[in-house]
């Protein structure tokens, strides 16, 4: 990492609902996807975040945000190797990864 790159990783949970073409499941009702997303704030994680699920024909209805690796480590959170490794993957790609989608049916 550069000496001027202030990009961390964020951990976010976004909810999306229902669009034509957006691959969930036929019977889900939308899905609550987890998301590592770089950004130099968490506001420019969940901008760059929403964005990029629009193009990729989601619908972003609300998302939360749990702070970076290191907050979320002061918090008491165990974070393991494989969710560490996205983290990292998010931030040398300064990219948003999408480590899980859990689908909503009523």
């Amino acid at each position: 990492m550069s000496e001027g790159s202030k990009q961390q990783v964020y951990t976010l949970t976004v909810e999306v609902g229902r669009k034509p073409g957006d691959g969930l499941p036929d019977k889900a009702t939308g899905a609550a996807l987890l998301i590592y997303a770089s950004g130099v704030d968490e506001a420019e994680a969940v901008r760059e975040t929403v964005a990029i699920l629009k193009q990729a024909d989601l619908a972003p209805l609300d998302v939360s945000g749990y702070g970076t690796l290191e907050e979320r480590l002061a918090a008491g959170d165990e974070i393991d190797a494989e969710e560490r490794d996205l983290m990292a993957r998010a931030l040398a790609e300064n990219s948003v990864v999408v480590a899980q989608m859990t689908p909503f049916f009523d």
